[in-house]
């Protein structure tokens, strides 16, 4: 049998560029095979692709990796750039691009213009799920529980007074257009304040205020496309005032996973519910993983959804699926047949093209 080339699109210009390295990684040596055949193609961070011949240690390299762009309509076609030769590269694209040029919707329309499937939420899914403004008010229109916010436009001032009045002390500030808890603050004086906004500028022309929830920190991975399933669900317990980007990467005492969370069936069916319907509502495919707060009142607040999420040895998604039954290997397998059955479908739709006389 012939194995389908996967090309595991990873780096990025994003801030998150070092933990897309550990996903891609995990997944290249995860995936089985006997039925596939990986090849990496490492973004840089000034944006350039590189296919990459090492295999031991994923590392970018521009010095021995070939410099190459994708054709646009090419189906799976690349250039390389140093020898201007054309190679039929991949067969379906896996990009694990956190954040920012990878998770956006940005990376998804150039694979889709060069009309190769790809893992994971098409266009729309991936923006919306990426900026946590609009993602929270389809969220609240779908009447979804989330947490009361104020969203602030670069070249926009809001004072510390007004926030208090409207969300509580403390609070966070957030980027609007960011994943792994990068650039995010918790606020708990003006002078704080001061400095988070600054912070939270400097990754973002939009940022988001919320109000602070004080529960538990439960996730949940969902799979599929039109018929998507739920993980059990996971706990996370932090050391630190909140689960800080040092937290999930850096500081291996910085929480503690829960797999699966203690809780009732009546919480975790729930919970399994809202996280399928906060996938539906936000237009997403192929996987996400759904972060929640449940309250001591056991009311449950949908934080936020993750579109490409972690895929270290150590993130909850893998994780959550490998305790539900699902190893790494089916995942990855499972990822990639709904990316081919997404494009397969696609490919039946009729093109409206204007033709002139």
């Amino acid at each position: 049998m012939k194995k389908i080339k996967v090309g595991i699109i990873f780096g990025g210009k994003s801030a998150e560029h070092e933990i897309s390295l550990q996903s891609a990684k995990n997944i290249f040596e995860s995936i089985d095979r006997n039925k596939y055949e990986p090849i990496l193609i490492g973004i840089d961070k000034s944006g350039s692709w590189f296919l990459i011949n090492k295999t031991k240690l994923i590392e970018i390299d521009r010095k021995t990796g070939q410099n190459i762009t994708l054709i646009p309509h090419g189906d799976g076609k690349v250039i390389n750039l140093n020898t201007h030769k054309t190679i039929k590269l991949i067969d379906v694209a896996f990009p694990i691009l956190h954040g920012p040029f990878g998770e956006d919707g940005t990376i998804q329309g150039l694979i889709k213009i060069a009309n190769i499937p790809f893992v994971g939420a098409s266009i729309l899914g991936s923006a919306v799920g990426m900026d946590k403004d609009v993602m929270k008010r389809l969220l609240r229109d779908a009447k979804i529980p989330i947490a009361k916010f104020l969203t602030i436009k670069i070249g926009e001032t809001i004072s510390y007074q007004e926030i208090v009045k409207k969300l509580g002390s403390p609070f966070f500030v957030k980027p609007a257009n960011m994943g792994s808890s990068v650039g995010i603050s918790k606020v708990e004086n003006q002078n704080d304040f001061k400095k988070s906004i600054h912070e939270a500028f400097a990754y973002d022309q939009k940022i988001l205020i919320e109000e602070n929830i004080i529960g538990r920190e439960i996730e949940c991975s969902i799979l599929g496309n039109s018929k998507p399933i739920a993980s059990i669900i996971g706990e996370i317990i932090p050391h630190h005032n909140f689960y800080s980007y040092k937290a999930k990467y850096l500081d291996k005492q910085g929480a503690t996973l829960q797999i699966p969370a203690k809780l009732s069936k009546n919480i975790t069916k729930r919970i399994q519910g809202l996280a399928i319907k906060t996938f539906k509502t936000l237009e997403c495919e192929g996987m996400a993983r759904v972060d929640f707060f449940l309250k001591k009142n056991g009311s449950v607040i949908v934080n936020e959804i993750n579109t490409i999420p972690g895929f270290t040895p150590i993130s909850m998604y893998p994780k959550l699926w490998a305790t539900s039954g699902i190893s790494p290997a089916r995942l990855i397998d499972h990822l990639i047949q709904l990316a081919l059955e997404r494009f397969k479908n696609e490919q039946k739709l009729k093109n409206f093209v204007k033709i002139h006389p």
